[in-house]
């Protein structure tokens, strides 16, 4: 059996003589040695001290961990030695400049899905590479729609730590063979099947959904005898980097809408260093990924930690929950073709 290829490898293959492309290469093999670290880190659970315990809440307000800060910190100290001029993350306020002249800006969760970390469920690690177009570490050299993304993908740490990564030459997924310390390529250009019969949402908040969300999930919800004419199962881990794998590997649709409580009308899931990477990865698969309204990789940030809903996963299932936001919206309340019948049968 022939040896898989290497993280490394395939970075040199795809980056040949080109110095832009070499330096993406080089960010995102910084990004990997911390994921390496972290993996062993995260594997000794509560061995390695209280890593789940709370430190308070950053600008953004969401709790924040000791983990959180360790693997922001150590992103940040390994990232100095890369081409990159500054990097942007959910545990920092504002941008930190690291090299005024390079090339590349990095933005990251470091540790997405960090309240699972006491459950033993998997979390993980976001980033987006970006063209370092403002040689500053101001916001606004960050606010640069999803289209720009040079690279992008996640690190998921659980049974096994995997990379999911696009470089807009297809997604490929690296697996971590752990005796070696180094990423193979396991899964080369992933395809997302077109049809699926699985979603993932927090079904705890129907009651604050819009119509067009809540339709989608009752006509689901309903099964052979309802209008979509068979039946689905519904799987939500909590952690996006967990379900958006998932997906990418066997197909599925991810909601994470916005909803009628303060503070949610726009979701959860930040704009620029959550939702681009993992939506270039799932359109580099296949698949598709919207607001609901529109493509999210069009959206313009407008904000450095900006929050954007998200519905992404096999095509098919997407573009029909994107119709029904099309077709209630536009009426401004439920219509009885969707409280009745929903869309056509897909």
């Amino acid at each position: 059996m022939d040896q898989p290829q290497t993280l490394a490898a395939y970075f040199a293959g795809w980056a040949a003589d080109r110095p832009a492309r070499r330096a993406v290469a080089a960010t995102v093999g910084a990004l990997a040695e911390v994921a390496i670290e972290l993996t062993d880190l995260l594997g000794q659970g509560a061995l390695a001290g209280p890593l789940g315990r709370s430190t308070g809440k950053p600008g953004e307000g969401d709790e924040q961990k000791e983990i959180d800060v360790l693997a922001n910190n150590r992103i940040v100290d390994v990232l100095r030695g890369a081409p990159v001029a500054a990097v942007a993350s959910e545990e920092m306020d504002a941008p930190l400049l690291l090299e005024e002249k390079a090339p590349l800006l990095v933005a990251v969760d470091p540790l997405d899905g960090s309240s699972n970390i006491d459950a033993n469920a998997s979390i993980g690690t976001i980033f987006t590479v970006l063209p370092a177009l403002e040689h500053n570490a101001e916001p606004s050299a960050f606010m640069q729609r999803g289209v720009n993304q040079l690279a992008g993908g996640f690190f998921v740490y659980g049974p096994q730590t995997v990379l999911t990564v696009t470089v807009g030459a297809g997604t490929q997924i690296f697996t971590l063979d752990r005796r070696s310390g180094t990423f193979l390529l396991t899964h080369a250009k992933v395809e997302i099947p077109l049809r699926t019969s699985e979603y993932a949402i927090n079904d705890s908040n129907t009651r604050h959904w819009d119509d067009p969300i809540r339709t989608y999930v009752e006509d689901c919800r309903r099964g052979k005898e309802g209008p979509r004419g068979r039946d689905f199962n519904m799987r939500w881990t909590g952690s996006p980097v967990a379900d958006i794998y998932r997906i990418v590997s066997r197909g599925g649709i991810y909601l994470y809408p916005g909803d009628k409580r303060r503070g949610f009308r726009d979701g959860r899931l930040r704009l620029i260093y959550e939702a681009n990477p993992m939506a270039w990865v799932v359109e580099q698969a296949g698949g598709v990924a919207s607001t609901g309204r529109e493509r999210l990789l069009e959206v313009t940030p407008t904000s450095l930690h900006q929050r954007v809903p998200m519905i992404a996963g096999s095509r098919i299932e997407v573009e029909h929950a994107v119709r029904l936001h099309d077709g209630l919206q536009s009426r401004g309340e439920r219509s009885p073709l969707f409280s009745r019948r929903g869309l056509l049968r897909f």
